[in-house]
């Protein structure tokens, strides 16, 4: 048997795939490999749908019907349905002996997957590097980081030159591919997961600046995206009692304690910011989450606890401005 393990360089999840594929195999003897893959063109090849992706003799034993290649950040579930960088060992030795089966956790029939609705189909928020996608999305993010404030065309301008276009193609065509909002002018509204405009969460970051973001995930994926401490201020819908996230040192603490996140989706598709940004949203309890869902029947999704909205954050943001 060849297990070949496809991740993007720097996967923070590339330890935990091989240690997990070492623990499912006990000894018994395969051939295994790590390879990186640096394009979306080696992902095709190699049938990568997202990072890590475990091959088992040139086949991902994981892929959902009709999932395409991606470069994106990969979130698998534990038998609980609780988000993880990998698959869990006994998912791994199932499908080493051929009786694996992806079945739904209790409730997601017809539910979104949480990584999907935040992170463009599976396909992640990193833009890609040809066509100066990569600089300029990147040069918004950091400026949005360093100021609070979405960046001008003075900004932009002589980024987009370096690929020989203007800031404007730049944007357009990452606002069709859904890594900005621009408004009818053009201006830049949101560039996930920094918004131009005031939301219901509030994020100051370590160094003073303050920021709007899009939801909830986006507002953790800040300090991830980052790796800087934070504190996020946001109002839970039904009650309109605050939830705070603490992020100092790598460690989050939540008030109040029993603070969870709902993530869901509208009908319909679109970008995330009509789609499902506003049904993203923090709540003093999964009670309080619960009467959200029951007066918004339109709306699919579920309740993630503290631990998985925080997982489901860094694997969303946390790769944008590696270089």
């Amino acid at each position: 048997m060849r297990i070949t393990v496809l991740t993007v360089p720097e996967c923070p999840n590339a330890a935990l795939a091989m240690e997990r594929v070492a623990a499912a195999l006990a000894g018994r003897a395969a051939e295994v490999e790590l390879v990186e893959i640096h394009d979306q063109q080696q992902a095709t090849d190699l049938g990568m749908h997202g990072s890590p992706t475990i091959l088992l003799d040139g086949v991902d034993p994981f892929a959902p019907a009709g999932a395409v290649a991606s470069v994106s950040c990969r979130l698998y579930r534990d038998a609980d349905g609780t988000p993880t960088g990998a698959p869990s060992v006994t998912a791994l030795r199932e499908a080493f002996s051929g009786t694996y089966r992806a079945q739904a956790a209790p409730g997601d029939c017809c539910e979104p997957v949480p990584l999907d609705v935040v992170g463009r189909a599976g396909r992640g928020r990193r833009a890609p590097a040809e066509r100066g996608l990569r600089a300029v999305h990147q040069a918004l993010l950091w400026h949005f980081a360093t100021t609070g404030t979405a960046p001008g065309p003075d900004v932009l301008e002589p980024i987009a030159a370096v690929a020989g276009r203007t800031a404007g193609e730049v944007l357009a065509e990452l606002a069709a591919e859904d890594f900005v909002t621009l408004d009818e002018a053009g201006q830049i509204r949101a560039a996930y997961p920094f918004s131009a405009v005031p939301t219901r969460h509030r994020v100051r970051i370590g160094s003073g600046v303050e920021v709007w973001s899009m939801c909830a995930v986006d507002a953790l994926g800040i300090p991830a995206m980052l790796n800087t401490d934070a504190v996020i201020s946001s109002t839970d819908p039904i009650t309109a009692e605050p939830v705070t996230v603490t992020s100092r040192n790598g460690s989050t603490v939540w008030e109040p304690l029993e603070a969870v996140v709902f993530i869901g989706q509208r009908p319909g598709g679109g970008p995330a910011a009509t789609a499902c940004c506003d049904a993203l949203n923090f709540f003093t309890s999964v009670a309080s989450a619960r009467t959200w869902a029951k007066d918004h029947p339109g709306v699919s999704g579920r309740v993630v606890a503290q631990a998985g909205a925080e997982d489901i954050a860094r694997q969303t943001f946390g790769p944008l401005l590696a270089p």
